[in-house]
């Protein structure tokens, strides 16, 4: 029976776990930074591994056969992780990530980049970064409203926090940055239906955006764009068209 090690808590991550037919064993490995995740079929383990050496352990442990590599397209450490037990343990490794935004905006490489080109584009921001990104957001004169799944370990003044998760609508998003008076808005690339209308709002409204461009994938990695590309390659079949 093939055993299949899926990393990532991702819509992606959930779908592929659902879809594998037998004799397919999937287990499902999440982080574990998000209080009340929504957990995927088949089994599931939630924490981390230890780093490289934990994860090719773990890799020889339970026989894995193949890893997917579905994380968030930011999370790098677990990224190259996998990429570097995979080579330790020789069990193939396979990226799934989802296509990145198709928008017109500032594009920068870093969140810093982010911090320091704001001012000159407004000073009340929408910050769709995580929570984890309020550090690098500190101008006092510039007031923030981050969206988070999980509360923050801290909040500075300046800083309003809205605990939600998408799927966000067209219409919700020109509501909320019309009431909270935002001049400019800023998120990752990370993809994705479910936050893409925070996007189009911002059109509509005229508001700029400032998109941090994703960390490269380790190179020589195969990186497909669908779940159903993934498992088409898995099952050995023709993707469907």
């Amino acid at each position: 029976m093939p055993t299949l090690l899926i990393l990532g808590g991702t819509g992606e991550a959930r779908r592929l776990a659902s879809v594998l037919p037998p004799p397919y064993r999937v287990i499902s490995s999440l982080a574990g930074r998000v209080a009340d995740p929504a957990l995927p079929a088949g089994e599931v383990r939630i924490g981390g591994f230890g780093g490289p050496a934990g994860l090719a352990a773990y890799l020889r442990a339970e026989r894995i056969d193949t890893v997917v590599d579905a994380t968030h397209p930011f999370a790098a450490r677990i990224s190259a992780n996998a990429a570097l037990a995979c080579a330790e343990t020789h069990v193939p490794l396979l990226v799934l990530r989802r296509p990145g935004y198709a928008v017109a905006g500032h594009r920068v490489p870093s969140l810093e980049a982010a911090a320091e080109l704001l001012p000159s584009l407004g000073r009340r921001v929408f910050l769709t970064t995580g929570r984890q990104s309020i550090g690098h957001f500190r101008d006092p004169g510039s007031h923030y409203l981050l969206r988070c799944v999980d509360e923050p370990d801290e909040v500075p003044s300046n800083v309003d926090v809205i605990r939600d998760r998408g799927p966000f609508t067209v219409d919700g998003e020109i509501e909320l940055m019309r009431r909270h008076r935002i001049e400019v808005l800023v998120t990752k690339d990370s993809g994705g239906a479910m936050t893409a209308a925070k996007l189009e709002a911002a059109e509509r409204l005229g508001i700029p955006v400032v998109v941090v461009d994703r960390p490269p994938v380790t190179p020589g990695v195969p990186v497909f764009d669908s779940v159903e590309a993934v498992a088409a390659r898995l099952l050995r079949v023709e993707p469907p068209r």
